[in-house]
């Protein structure tokens, strides 16, 4: 079974998370979703209720585990014997940034790989940054998140 792992804050999952998955899931039998805490961004909203709000996406698909986690994503995926680890690239920046995390996690996890899927074009400027701004000031964010997966 090809396992990847998809690390992130998600605060909040957004349909391009979502659409990550989806992906990720044409390529590999599982999907981990491992909800994490990163120090440079906050959380306004709680780990629990992070993972509860993805899990409730996922709910009926047995190829998608939702779990917090709290140590080095190398570490995560050697946990559930992960192939690969998945993320999303939006902009030149994102892509700087994943490249130099996928060659720590490959000294890390043993020569874990780092698939990167580019985001399509009309979701590149969702940010999960940019809709706690909008919910902060008021404005409804749900078309931006996902619905119950069928």
């Amino acid at each position: 079974m090809k396992t990847a792992i998809f690390t992130g804050s998600f605060n909040p999952f957004t349909i391009g998370h979502a659409d990550i998955v989806e992906r990720a899931l044409a390529i590999f039998d599982r999907v981990v979703i491992g909800v994490g805490y990163n120090i440079d961004k906050g959380a306004c909203t709680d780990l629990a209720s992070r993972v509860a709000a993805i899990e409730k996406v996922y709910e009926d698909d047995e190829r998608v585990v939702v779990e917090a986690f709290s140590d080095l994503a190398a570490d995560f995926a050697k946990r559930h014997n992960a192939n690969a680890i998945v993320k999303g690239v939006r902009t030149v920046q994102d892509y700087e940034y994943e490249r130099s995390q996928a060659e720590f996690n490959k000294l890390l996890g043993n020569g874990l790989e780092t698939v990167l899927f580019f985001s399509k074009p009309e979701l590149s400027a969702l940010s999960s940054s940019m809709l706690r701004t909008l919910e902060h000031f008021g404005r409804d964010i749900s078309e931006f998140l996902p619905k119950k997966k069928s």
